[in-house]
């Protein structure tokens, strides 16, 4: 498979944090929300590690991009959309 466009990537980002919380939400659910939905759920500290790392091969494979650009925008996709951490 090719380049992913930009809401291609942020469904699939999105679907695998819920996935990987063990929420049954998807991207389908939220993309119509205004408020701040990503606080109602919540993660933890080695849920959001392990989406980090798996969107960091998600977003280097399908971007095309260096593994330091890919951590960096999986950062920035994390401090704007990642659930919440809770105490494990």
């Amino acid at each position: 498979m090719g380049r992913l466009d930009k809401l291609q990537i942020t469904k699939a980002l999105i679907n695998e944090m819920f996935k990987i919380a063990g929420h049954d939400v998807t991207y389908e659910d939220i993309v119509t929300r205004k408020d701040e939905w990503y606080k109602e759920w919540s993660m933890t500290e080695e849920q959001n590690k392990q989406w980090r790392e798996w969107g960091a091969k998600f977003i280097k494979h399908y971007l095309n991009v260096l593994p330091q650009q890919a951590e960096s925008e999986m950062a920035m996709f994390d401090l704007n959309y990642g659930l919440t951490i809770k105490e494990d």
